[in-house]
This record gives structure tokens, sequence and C-alpha cells, in this order.
């Protein structure tokens, strides 16, 4: 880095862009068509790289073609709660069985190897999750350094056991961690991580990275074929920001797969993602609507020019599920299918359990992912930071959850619900984000075109509401 260069928040956020273009070797710019549109699917294919050849590089890695596995008693107990004739079978994508033990080797893979092949010396990635973990271990494969920069402490440096827990994976794996308190400074400090060292930005949001989730849809689709001879009628995506449910569908739509494809959250109604006084008032970290709602509504957010997640593209129903819901099916996992299971693949589980019950019999829905899980992840140390933190935890009827204030464990498997978002509602939200981040805008009928795209919605939809 030039001695020379301002490094204040203001100077470093004003070349955002041109430390970002150097640190992924894509010019963004090249794909703006209209006042707000930019080519989407020539950002995708910007990775240079076919699905064939993403899926070869990660499978040399030892990523993806992960187990498909029928949830055999807890669909039996689902229907115990349907009507007669109702509860669809369970099946459950068993992601943990990646390198770091979750979906997001995936992402890793494709990104990581990138780095290599252009001949960076390191990568590094600005994540409080599993993330940080899978290019820790994808670097680590390829020899390449790691440098992960992570949200882990509220300002009396009070960390979440779930976060430390993946702080120790990262580490595990050889990356150096760069820890701090929540707030804006993330993306700051990223920014300078880049411009110092000229690492690779691994970035969750890149085309690299949403690229390698495609593989994971298409394996959902194959697989089910393979196990019950039709698709899928529903395939449920834990959703925070935005990857998971981008990549997936776009998998499932290139083997021509037209499952309903369903996003699920916790609900944290209330609760700010980078608030200080609510770090710690969250017993989830990812999969929340702290960062469902935001990324659907206004994708680039993100660290990159043009988040490649767009989730409300792809979305055809958002449902949420409460903490207490999610802590229960994750013991229910393990009491009635031996399986032990991190938090984010059962948020999605808790919503499969109760949508199954609305279903036929013969209906299959997929729990798209699981992931691994550790010391921090389990539910005894999550509520018991939780009680320390003043939260209420006790059984009883999920609904009566307060986020911030209870975890409200079910009395019984019958209470657990999955609650629709209007998804109207969430179209319009992106509209209205649109304008206000760019007031002069002069719409034209490209424009209108990609907000249309952009919402899953039509033409007349924007129109009436811009």
């Amino acid at each position: 880095m030039a001695k020379d260069k301002e490094m204040g928040y203001a100077a470093v956020m004003a070349r955002k862009n041109r430390i970002l273009m150097d640190s992924l070797g894509i010019d963004f710019s090249k794909f703006e068509t209209g006042t707000i549109a930019f080519d989407y699917e020539g950002v995708m294919a910007a990775t240079g790289m076919t699905f064939d050849e993403i899926r070869r590089i990660q499978l040399a890695a030892g990523v993806g073609d992960t187990p498909m596995l029928e949830m055999r008693n807890i669909t039996a107990l689902a229907r115990k709660y349907a009507a007669p004739g109702m509860g669809a079978r369970i099946f459950i994508k068993d992601e943990a069985a990646n390198p770091s033990g979750s979906f997001k080797d995936r992402r890793a893979a494709t990104a990581v190897y990138t780095a290599k092949r252009l001949g960076f010396k390191g990568v590094a990635a600005a994540t409080s999750g599993n993330y940080g973990a899978a290019v820790a271990s994808q670097a680590a494969k390829l020899g390449l350094n790691a440098i992960i920069a992570q949200e882990c402490y509220d300002s009396r440096k009070v960390g979440q056991p779930e976060i430390l827990e993946k702080t120790r994976k990262c580490e595990a794996f050889g990356a150096e961690v760069i820890q701090m308190t929540v707030g804006p400074e993330l993306f700051y400090k990223f920014l300078t991580i880049l411009e110092e060292t000229g690492y690779f930005s691994a970035s969750l949001y890149s085309p690299f990275g949403i690229s390698g989730v495609e593989t994971l849809g298409s394996e959902v689709a194959l697989q089910i074929r393979r196990l019950t001879g039709k698709d899928p009628d529903a395939v449920i995506v834990t959703h925070a920001g935005g990857g998971n449910i981008t990549g997936t569908a776009r998998g499932l739509a290139r083997e021509g797969c037209k499952a309903q494809v369903v996003a699920a959250s916790v609900n944290l109604k209330g609760l700010h993602m980078a608030s200080d006084g609510h770090f710690n008032r969250k017993s989830f970290t990812t999969g929340h609507t702290g960062f469902g709602f935001p990324f659907a509504t206004w994708p680039d957010r993100s660290d990159m020019p043009r988040n490649a997640a767009r989730p409300l593209r792809y979305m055809d129903r958002y449902v949420l599920v409460n903490q207490g819901e999610v802590f229960y099916m994750t013991q229910l996992l393990a009491n009635l299918e031996g399986l032990e299971r991190g938090p984010a693949g059962n948020t999605s589980l808790a919503a499969a359990f109760a949508l199954a019950q609305k279903m036929p019999e013969d209906a299959i829905i997929v729990v798209q992912e699981t992931e691994y899980t550790g010391a921090g992840k389990h539910i005894q140390p999550q509520l018991a930071f939780a009680k320390k933190s003043g939260i209420d935890i006790r059984f009883g009827d999920p609904a009566e959850e307060v986020p911030g204030e209870s975890i409200v464990l079910p009395q019984h498997p019958g209470l657990i619900a999955a609650r629709d978002v209007d998804m109207d509602g969430l179209r319009k939200s992106l509209i209205r984000n649109t304008l206000r981040n760019n007031p002069d805008a002069d719409l034209t009928d490209i424009d209108i075109e990609f907000l249309a795209a952009e919402t899953n919605s039509s033409v007349a939809f924007v129109r009436d509401n811009i």
C-alpha cells in the first residue's frame, strides 16, 4: 500500500469499487446497462467457469456430492399432528459432510481456486459465520494465506458462544482472524485488509461464491429423482444474505426442477443486526430476519459493487420460525434421527416440519442443508448464554416469544409453526429502497424491466409502485 493513501473511513469508502475490482479481477462497471439496471447474467458469467468446471473444482477439493437423507422418524411425527392423508416426506441434504462442515465450502472452493489460478498469495473474507471456516479450509488445501475479519463482540468484549466457536474453527485451519466489535467498521476493515495485503476478495457475494452454490441445487434435484422417481415439491432454504437461496434456486432451474423455493429465517423482529445493544440478545448469528429482510430488499448493501446474491428473484415463499422452535428441532433431530447438526439448517428443518403437515403424504419436501455443530453451537451453551444475558427461557407456546426478551420452547411439537411473510410487501420495499438509494435516477424501460426481474413480479407491478 502506498504511504500517501488517506486511510480515513470516508477516503477508503470512496475508493471501495477500485479496491474490490483489484481484489477480484472483475470490472463491474462493464455490466451497467441503465440508470439502476445491470446485466446480472453477465456478472454471473464473469467467473469464466462453466458449471461442469465448477463441479470438477469442488469435487477435487472434497466438496459436494453430499448425502441426501430421508427423515423417516421426523416425518412420522409430523403426520401425527397432520390431518389424515397429510404429512409430506421430509429429506435433508447433509452439507455437514463437506470439509469444513457446511454448504459454504461450495462458495469457498470456487473463490479460493480462482485466487490460486490468478496468482494471489492469499484470500480475505468478512464474515462472522461458517464461511470463514470454509475459506480457511480451502486456502489450507491450496497453500494460500487466509485472513478472516469477524464481528464477534459487543462493546463490553463479550462474544456469543456460536461466533467464538467459528473463530476457533477458522484458526484451526490456519487462518488469521481479526476480531472486532459489532458495527459499521467491518466493511471498512475488510477494504483496508484487501488494500494492504493485495489478497483476493473471497466475498460471500461475488459471482464465484454464488456460482459455487448452484451445484447444491443441482444435486438436490438429481438425488431426489434417483431416490423417489420424482421432483421435490418444495425445497426449504435458510435465508440470511441471500447467496444460499440464489445459488440453490439457480441449480434447481438448471435441472428443470420446478419445486417451490421457500426461504426460512428465524424471527428476530425488533433486533438490529448491527446494534451493539442487541448483539448478544439474539441467539442466532445468521439465518435470521436481521439479515434476511435487508438483503432481500436491498441486496447491494454487500461488500461487492454488485451483489451476485439476488434472493427476491428466486424465492416463491418466505416463512419465519422462532428461536425456541429451532432449538427444539435441533434436539428432535438428534433424538429421533441420530443426527447432531448446527442451528442454521435446523431453521429450515423447523419450517419444513410445520409445512409438511399441510402437504399430502406423497409430497416431498427437502431441507436443503445442514451444518456442523461444535462446542459453541450446542443448545445448552446457547441457552445458558441467553439466560446469562437476561433472556427468559421457558416451555410454552412459541407464538408468545418476544425476540430479545424470551425464548419459548414448544410445549409439544404441534406448536411449531411457519409464519408467512408478505411477499408483495418485500417487493415494494425493494423498489422503495432502489429509489431511495438512487434519488436522481431517471428510470428507463430497461430499469423497469430490471426491477420486475429483481422482484420476481411484472412491469405493471413495478410501475404501480414507483
